[in-house]
């Protein structure tokens, strides 16, 4: 996985994400899965970003 892309359709700020671009407060994949945890979200802290990986540490 290449993080130095930035999608410019996908602004991201978690840093903490592999796929968050190295730079730039993008992500570095061409789509995004965008889901809930929620049986009936209605407020935004009901969403998550499904493609969200946890970046390795060193």
């Amino acid at each position: 996985m290449d993080n130095t892309y930035a999608n410019q359709c996908i602004a991201c700020t978690v840093t903490n994400c592999k796929n968050h671009n190295r730079t730039k407060d993008y992500c570095s994949l061409d789509k995004i899965t965008v889901g809930t945890h929620e049986s009936d979200p209605t407020v935004v802290p009901c969403t998550d970003c499904q493609s969200f990986v946890p970046k390795q540490s060193c």
